[in-house]
């Protein structure tokens, strides 16, 4: 019960609803308990004592029975779901208030696909059980405490007799929860990676038939449902085992009352409408300790899934705003590396080492380098999406662990290679970072980017509902809608991590000229592959396997003969053998 005991947060607060449903199911449960002993009179005092004229209250009095049985299951169902739904509407929020602050470390070994099946499934049989799974429990000691209770009333013996197998029957249904939930978890576990394999290939799909792996794919799923169905298999190869012996032991609790009750019919020491009642009650006590296993598989599912809600919700959230933060509304943009080392994980080596170098407010600084030298994990550490292992970031001469993520990241736009478009229209997608912008303001930002006149051609120009990640757009149209998104959001650093790799030359020259305007008094990271994009900068960082091999303008480095002049080189070069060609 640890599991319920962690996340009691999220539904004891609607506690009232559960307390009604106990309620009206104590109410049900004590009606069900009547009928066998109605049933007794029937038989008893009715048709063996002869007594005809009891027979219209009887049928009066059972209808009315029913009337309120009826209208209190009603309640009993309704309040019930109640107490669910409305525990886990709680309890998603949470979790996804709690996915969205989580670090990017985090992100780093997630899988979306498992994600999203724990919001979904798991948070779903969570809400199950609180639903339904818990009234059951309760009815199961009812209807067990209240059925004893009148079968001791009728005969002790013959009650000693009959429940001689439940101790049997409660190690076995024991021994089938212990042996049920590892079982469960896998499932859930399988099917989380089932989502992620789903999740994958419909987000890579251009990619596997560009490449015609369609068949692999297909392997590759095969192989994950194969997993997912031996689980479930196993899991009911489990049922297969228990199920019957739990049927058995209720079968011969049957048979020893049975041949009792027979003999003291015969002797006289019970009555034959007590035997009838005797034999209702009977299956009142054993259905419920053979649903029992239900009872437990539900909660088996619940416990396995509140187990990976709560991996979601106590995951260490290492970066936080501190107590009395640094609110700032307005940086100016100074930012200072001070012997930053950064690791992503213990075991590996260092992403940046010693990185140390100052950028002025309003200044350019360009970042060049290799695939993996540190680039982007370098402007990372500005929003503090990461932490450093040593070291101190600073803006404004205040560490950026002083102010507040919120002011702190307000203050900076991030335009990324890979552009995330949302599934909205293009004008939110550029407001998505100042959604009080006017109209005039997201065209004016549009129009920086070069992104207005294709924005003009399209149906619903800024109102164009745009695909799952900007489908239906290239990837340089989606780069000047990020470009434009950034403007908007009028920051003071402002950080273009290959920004304009998508577009062609032409436009990534009309882009650099509006950006020039743009740049100008706030402080601006370019990360690019072409030098082309970052040799008007105010200085260049050169990395190399995550330190800065050199530094300076372009005109100073090309002069160093060092790590930049062999990439100017290279790429100069190749672009004078592609017009030398063309001219042949």
């Amino acid at each position: 019960m640890e599991t319920f005991k962690k996340l009691k947060q999220y539904y004891w607060p609607f506690k009232r609803y559960f307390l009604w449903s106990v309620l009206f199911l104590f109410i049900v449960t004590a009606i069900t308990v009547v009928y066998p002993m109605i049933l007794q009179v029937t038989i008893d005092e009715v048709v063996i004592g002869g007594q005809y004229g009891w027979i219209p209250y009887l049928a009066l009095g059972f209808i009315a029975i029913m009337a309120i049985k009826g209208a209190a299951t009603y309640i009993h169902q309704y309040t019930g779901d109640l107490f669910g739904i409305t525990s886990v509407y709680k309890l998603r929020n949470a979790l996804y208030e709690k996915l969205q602050f989580l670090p990017f470390r985090y992100y780093d070994n997630a899988k979306t696909g498992d994600l999203m099946s724990r919001l979904t499934a798991d948070v779903e049989g969570f809400r199950f059980f609180l639903s339904f799974g818990f009234s059951e429990l309760i009815r199961f000691f009812l209807l067990i405490l209240i059925s004893i209770s009148v079968m001791f009333y009728y005969s002790i013996p013959l009650t000693i007799v009959t429940l001689i197998t439940l101790p049997f029957l409660a190690i076995v249904t024991f021994k089938f929860d212990k042996a049920v939930h590892p079982a469960f978890r896998s499932i859930r576990k399988s099917f989380g990676r089932l989502n992620t394999k789903v999740q994958e290939n419909i987000s890579g799909i251009n990619t596997v038939k560009s490449l015609s792996r369609e068949d692999y794919e297909i392997y590759k799923f095969n192989d994950s449902n194969s997993d997912y169905k031996d689980k479930y298999l196993f899991t009911s190869d489990i049922w297969a085992k228990y199920f019957p012996l739990m049927e058995f032991l209720g079968n011969l609790s049957v048979v020893l009352l049975l041949s009792y009750g027979g003999y003291l019919v015969m002797a006289g020491n019970l009555k034959p409408g007590e035997l009838v009642a005797f034999y209702s009650l009977v299956w009142y006590i054993m259905w419920p300790i053979m649903n029992l296993g239900f009872i437990v598989n539900l909660f088996s599912q619940s416990k396995a899934s509140g187990e990976r809600l709560l991996e979601i919700l106590e995951a260490d959230n290492e970066i936080e705003s501190k107590e009395s933060p640094v609110v700032a509304k307005r940086l100016e943009g100074e930012v200072e590396f001070r012997d930053v080392t950064l690791k992503y994980t213990e075991e590996d080596k260092d992403a940046l080492s010693n990185i140390s170098f100052h950028a002025p407010p309003g200044k350019v600084i360009g970042i060049i380098g290799s695939t993996g030298s540190g680039k982007t994990s370098l402007t990372q550490l500005i929003t503090r999406f990461y932490e450093p292992v040593d070291g101190e970031v600073l803006i404004d001469g205040v560490n950026v662990n002083e102010y507040s993520l919120n002011s702190l990241r307000s203050n900076i736009s991030f335009v990324l290679q890979e552009s995330f478009l949302f599934s909205s229209s293009i004008k939110a997608n550029i407001a998505f970072g100042n959604p009080d912008a006017s109209m005039e303001e997201i065209i004016e930002a549009a129009k920086r980017a070069q992104a207005h006149d294709f924005i003009m051609e399209l149906p619903e120009m800024y109102n164009t509902i745009l695909g799952e990640r900007g489908m239906g757009l290239s990837g340089g149209q989606k780069q000047r809608i990020a470009i434009a998104r950034a403007i908007c959001s009028d920051p003071s650093i402002l950080i273009l991590d290959d920004a304009t790799s998508a577009v062609d030359m032409e436009t990534e020259f009309r882009i650099q000229k509006a950006l020039k305007e743009v740049m100008a008094n706030r402080t601006t990271f370019i990360i690019a592959h072409r030098i082309s994009s970052l040799k008007h900068a105010d200085e260049i960082l050169v990395l190399e396997n995550g330190t800065v091999a050199e530094r300076g303008t372009h005109e100073m480095l090309l002069k160093n003969n060092g790590p930049y002049q062999r990439i100017y080189d290279i790429q100069y070069q190749d672009r004078e053998k592609v017009i030398q060609s063309h001219a042949g």
